[in-house]
């Protein structure tokens, strides 16, 4: 088996994305993180590597010295790509760039990236159609059942996953319980489910206490988190339009229909917009407008990914 080196900044948006690659291809991979001194040791990195200058002077600890037992290097997220070329330069091997490495040279021997980063078109880069999600084979299937020991289903469910404000929009807690009171109505006869995440704001959750869920997780008061089971359980997916990955895995995984709850958007257009727009053209998600969509189409970036690495694997 093949086995990739994962370089980690710590962000699970980040190096989860670095997973799913591996995951995807059937790689084996071992993960290592990266840290720059400061951020001013960060910006250095740029300069550095317009000049080609690549030293292990700019991070906290020195990385251990790897045998020469992998055949390729992946990373996600600025804090990554330096050192991505660092040690593809000392192990002599393909390096992995997955979303935009911005500010840095797009020499790496891949560069896989969101369409709605607008990258380049060069030959190394590959533009996908949404962000990489991880996910062994059993791994819903497993989730799924965790979630039964908490809450015996007993009809067809809507989960409704709601997420936080943003750099470029924030969620109205009055325009989403009008949202939340239009998908009841909607959905009569089916169990509600629903979850929050770590940003979303105390006048939200007191929207979700006062609305009849049958299944009701605050992330503030209770960290499990149910979204898996959530994808793998319910006909329908409801999210709101905040998380690029959140997103992307509902149009991945499962069978459920899948609606788009719109955030306000503090400017206009950006990559939420452009990410939704192009998953709603592919009928991966439906923008929740009063109606219930039939956007069901998983997308998988399995043979997309195989044919960026043709040649390397």
């Amino acid at each position: 088996m093949k086995r990739a080196l994962i370089i980690s900044d710590g962000k699970p948006g980040h190096f989860n994305q670095s997973i799913a690659f591996c995951t995807t291809l059937g790689l084996d991979y071992e993960v290592v993180e990266a840290a720059f001194k400061s951020k001013q040791h960060k910006a250095r990195s740029y300069l550095f590597d317009r000049f080609g200058h690549y030293t292990e002077n700019l991070f906290k600890a020195r990385f251990k010295r790897h045998a020469a037992c992998f055949d390729l290097i992946v990373s996600t997220g600025s804090a990554t790509y330096y050192a991505n070329k660092l040690l593809a330069r000392n192990l002599s091997i393909p390096n992995i760039a997955i979303l935009h490495p911005k500010g840095y040279r797009l020499d790496f021997t891949r560069v896989l990236c969101p369409a709605y980063d607008h990258p380049p078109k060069r030959a190394n880069i590959t533009e996908l159609p949404l962000n990489l999600c991880a996910a062994e084979p059993t791994f819903f299937d497993e989730k799924a059942d965790e979630f039964q020991t908490r809450h015996a289903q007993q009809k067809p469910a809507v989960g409704i996953i709601i997420g936080g404000p943003n750099a470029i929009s924030e969620i109205d807690a009055e325009a989403l319980r009008g949202q939340l009171e239009k998908v009841f109505k909607l959905t009569d006869g089916m169990e509600r489910w629903v979850t929050t995440s770590r940003r979303t704001p105390p006048d939200v959750e007191t929207v979700i206490d006062a609305l009849p869920f049958d299944y009701k997780l605050i992330n503030s008061r209770d960290p499990y988190n149910p979204v898996p089971a959530f994808i793998q359980l319910c006909d329908r997916l409801v999210v709101t339009s905040d998380s690029a990955s959140m997103v992307s895995e509902c149009a991945s995984f499962g069978a459920a229909k899948v609606e788009v709850l719109m955030n306000r958007q503090l400017k206009t257009p950006n990559k939420f917009e452009e990410l939704i727009q192009g998953l709603e053209n592919r009928d991966a998600v439906h923008v929740f407008d009063g109606t219930l969509g039939s956007a069901d189409k998983k997308i998988d970036l399995g043979p997309l990914l195989q044919q960026a690495m043709s040649g390397l694997l």
